[in-house]
């Protein structure tokens, strides 16, 4: 019999993970607030299938049976039955527990809660719950059907066995895991990225480099695929602006301390591809 896995959130990422575990096999239940958008989701995972099977990379058959396995609903109550429930909602602690508060009253004892976010500690998310020891982070990488990896993340009380069954589902959907063992805020990916867009930033701040060139250096320098500005843009200025203030509060660590010119930019709304500008026109 399929696993039943529940996703809360189909934005980019929630409908990515969607995307990976229906074809894997996973009967997955797509929830989002409004029905537009969950269409906006499925619209973007049928859109992907329809690539992959253009490029030869899947089949037209096997498309169509991952996209039967995908259901969409409001309820937060259609968790109740799954194995394994993701959420990939906006980075906000409180809209975090309060889901997984009431996942808690809904889902089966031996359902795994994780989060997919990037910079909150899982410890404060399972913190909402009667049993932080079946909360773990699974922190995907966007684009999620293209990205390689998963992080996951140990909370303060996640047990051995609940890791253990996190793995298994992030590699059954293909993915290669890294296990962050301290519950930090950033955890190890999103305090790297951080750590190198503030410093990147602060250099184009500080007119010591265009941003053209500070992406160069790191492309050609460091072997990196995109260069940190690049980066930010893609991401959204406005979500690593939040991602560094979540490790800034947490660490009080200088150097994930955001530039002035990210706050301006965000105030602005220049936040990126999603705005036609960022650190690049678009």
């Amino acid at each position: 019999m399929a696993k039943k896995l529940a996703v809360i959130g189909a934005g980019l990422m929630g409908s990515g993970i969607a995307q990976v575990s229906a074809q894997a096999g996973w009967d997955v239940v797509l929830r989002d607030v409004t029905d537009e958008a969950l269409r906006r989701g499925t619209d973007g995972i049928r859109a992907s299938y329809e690539k992959f099977v253009s490029k030869g990379k899947m089949e037209a058959e096997a498309a169509e049976q991952a996209l039967a396995r995908i259901s969409t609903t409001t309820a937060l109550d259609a968790a109740a039955d799954a194995d394994v429930v993701v959420e990939a909602v906006f980075e906000r602690i409180d809209v975090k527990r309060e889901i997984f508060r009431t996942l808690d009253g809904l889902v089966k004892d031996s359902t795994i809660l994780a989060s997919n976010t990037s910079a909150i500690p899982i410890t404060k998310i399972a913190a909402a719950t009667e049993r932080p020891e079946r909360v773990v982070g699974t922190h995907f990488f966007s684009p999620v059907p293209m990205m390689q990896l998963c992080e996951l993340v140990r909370g303060y009380k996640t047990s051995d066995e609940t890791l253990a069954a996190a793995r298994e589902f992030a590699e059954g959907v293909g993915k290669t895991c890294i296990v962050v063992n301290r519950d930090v805020a950033g955890f190890v990916t999103t305090r790297l990225i951080s750590a190198l867009v503030v410093e990147a930033a602060k250099l184009y701040e500080s007119g010591v480099a265009t941003a053209e060139d500070i992406d160069i250096a790191c492309k050609l320098g460091f072997g990196h695929a995109m260069g940190p500005l690049a980066t930010a843009d893609l991401t959204g200025v406005d979500i690593l602006l939040h991602a560094t203030e979540n490790i800034y509060t947490e660490s009080q660590d200088e150097k994930f301390a955001p530039p002035e010119i990210m706050r301006r930019m965000v105030d602005a709304g220049d936040i990126g591809r999603k705005s036609g500008e960022g650190f690049y026109r678009y």
